[in-house]
């Protein structure tokens, strides 16, 4: 019921995405810094406000070969319909694809399915110039291994076939009072792996938890002045909310802080900054029911039973000081960066951003973050600081959606947050960066990253085991698309993903892809295609290697 309901929210976004208004939440919950606005300011001049909504229709025939540890060769149908859209206004905007497809088996083995993807994206203006809601939506088929690790568009191996499914909404308030700069925004966001097998055995009889659902709030509110209005040094104070709820063992996360920070400028172009406050983090959950012979309880539903009589069991449980020093660097509108040092989780903590746009279709993004959430949580926030005007890339044969979006503004890629789906809450810290350029009509674009996963359990219950255990995931991502005359175009994208699992008897795993596709105009909005992919997984937990080739032939109908 839920995933229909998530379906129906991933719609819903569609239509929303073309009506939403609102900046990106940054680190901690967000306070934009004010970068949508410029960035609306040159397509202004660009002329290129506008709607744009592109509905369309597939029919293909796609071949499977297995190459290895087998041979099998299988061949089936496909049916899809889709829209891509996108508005680009002074007041709102957004972007949105969405496409469900329909998979029509020959035998017993190739059963039919139906599947639905989409990303979304928008903003929409309440009050000029002070209030937005802004929202998002994801639904993304993933490959479920048996260490926890998930990666999108692998078509071989051994493993679940999964759906993720994310979506949020909050308002964004900017407005001054005086001297005084006001910001502040609220985010609410749900996320459930739909998986087929919610719990995964490894070759070591070890069960692997995977997430299933949870609920998510962040909340952030800013007060500051700016160096020169009127003191010479800007001061500010801020706090914020974040709280997820995970349905795994009725696990909690809860983050409250307030803190006040100062920013000495040195140059017109360069500024120190430094802030303190008080922070107080507290995770919990509760343990596995347990039958007569002390195994945990099985539900219907394939999942770990939850002893609810039982009180909940402390996690992780730290209050104190929390403190940063940095500087910020914006020598013009199209550069700015920001570093950051201090002391936060009772550790040394380190988060910053980076963005060059040296011309309007071109950007490179750097983020560097450390952070406590769950799986939710950290995809909700991936969400929202997606740009809001994107082309969704996808597999070439299959249809799913790549791990970046096209675009030359900011993040564009999820597949660092996707690498692994297991339950507990965890700290993450890594490093994503990403370039993209158009020339001409021609996209491209390469995202890469690094997450480390540190999880957190209470001692004593059945995730203890996952206790400071630490995953990490290396990915990157390649995209690029254009034209060939006035009756033909192309596409290629190519995946790396590799999750090095501290999980005893889990293994590493790799996954390689690539796939290309070729289109041709026969008629009006009727267009022949051809697309290739070849898809690899190296996973050292079962000792196989499986490798498969894909083709596909269809025609395509844009209305």
């Amino acid at each position: 019921m839920r995933s229909r309901v998530l379906q129906w929210c991933l719609e819903a976004c569609a239509a929303a995405a073309l009506c939403l208004s609102g900046a990106a939440f940054a680190q901690e919950a967000g306070l934009g810094d004010g970068s949508d606005s410029s960035t609306r300011s040159e397509r202004s001049a660009r002329g290129e406000y506008g709607v744009q909504v592109n509905p369309y229709i597939e029919a293909s025939q796609i071949l499977v070969a297995e190459l290895s540890p087998g041979d099998d060769v299988v061949t089936f149908s496909q049916i899809a319909v889709g829209v891509d859209a996108s508005v680009t206004g002074r007041s709102n905007g957004g972007s949105v694809s969405v496409r469900y497809e329909r998979t029509i088996g020959y035998d017993d083995a190739s059963a039919d399915s139906g599947t639905l993807s989409g990303v979304a994206r928008g903003y929409a203006t309440i009050v000029p110039r002070a209030l937005t809601i802004e929202g998002g939506a994801l639904a993304a088929r993933t490959r479920i291994d048996a260490n926890g690790g998930s990666s999108l568009g692998a078509v071989t191996g051994e493993g679940a076939t999964s759906t993720v499914y994310s979506a949020y909404a909050g308002p964004n308030l900017h407005t001054s009072a005086g001297d005084v700069e006001i910001n502040a925004n609220y985010r609410i966001g749900y996320t459930e792996v739909d998986a087929s097998d919610a719990v995964v055995t490894t070759g070591g009889g070890i069960p692997v938890d995977v997430f299933g659902h949870s609920v998510s709030q962040a909340a952030a509110f800013h007060l500051a002045t700016r160096p020169g209005a009127p003191l010479p040094v800007g001061l500010g104070v801020g706090g914020g909310y974040n709280q997820e709820d995970i349905s795994n063992f009725d696990q909690r996360l809860r983050d409250i802080y307030i803190r006040a920070d100062v920013t000495v400028p040195v140059s017109h172009s360069l500024a120190l900054v430094a802030g303190a406050g008080y922070e107080d983090v507290e995770i919990s959950s509760r343990d596995a029911l347990l039958d007569a012979s002390g195994d945990p309880v099985i539900g219907s539903d394939g999942r770990i039973v939850t002893d609810t009589s039982e009180p909940r069991q402390l996690a992780y449980d730290v209050s104190g000081l929390i403190w940063d020093v940095g500087v910020v660097w914006r020598p013009s509108r199209r550069t700015s960066l920001e570093a950051h040092v201090g002391r936060r989780y009772d550790s040394t903590s380190y988060y910053g951003t980076f963005a060059w746009a040296p011309s309007s279709r071109t950007g490179v993004s750097v983020s560097v973050y450390d952070a406590i959430s769950g799986f939710g949580s950290q995809l909700n926030t991936s969400l929202a600081n997606l740009p809001t005007q994107f082309a969704a890339t996808r597999n070439a044969v299959t249809g799913d959606l790549s791990g970046c979006v096209a675009t030359t503004q900011g993040n564009n890629c999820l597949a660092g947050v996707l690498g692994s789906v297991r339950s507990a809450t965890y700290r993450s810290r890594g490093i994503a960066a990403s370039y993209s350029v158009e020339l001409g009509r021609t996209t491209a674009g390469v995202g890469a990253g690094y997450d480390r996963r540190s999880f957190i359990a209470a001692p004593g219950t059945i995730l203890a085991a996952a206790n400071s255990v630490q995953d990490e995931n290396y990915w990157v991502a390649f995209y690029l698309a254009g034209e060939l005359g006035s009756n033909a175009g192309f596409s290629a994208n190519a995946y790396a993903n590799w999750l090095d699992s501290g999980f005893s008897n889990a293994g590493d795993v790799l996954a390689l892809g690539a796939s290309a596709a070729y289109r041709r105009q026969l008629l009006a909005g009727l267009s022949a295609r051809a697309a290739l992919a070849l898809d690899h997984l190296d996973s050292r937990q079962t000792d196989q290697d499986f490798t498969a080739a894909s083709a596909l032939l269809g025609l395509r109908y844009d209305f």
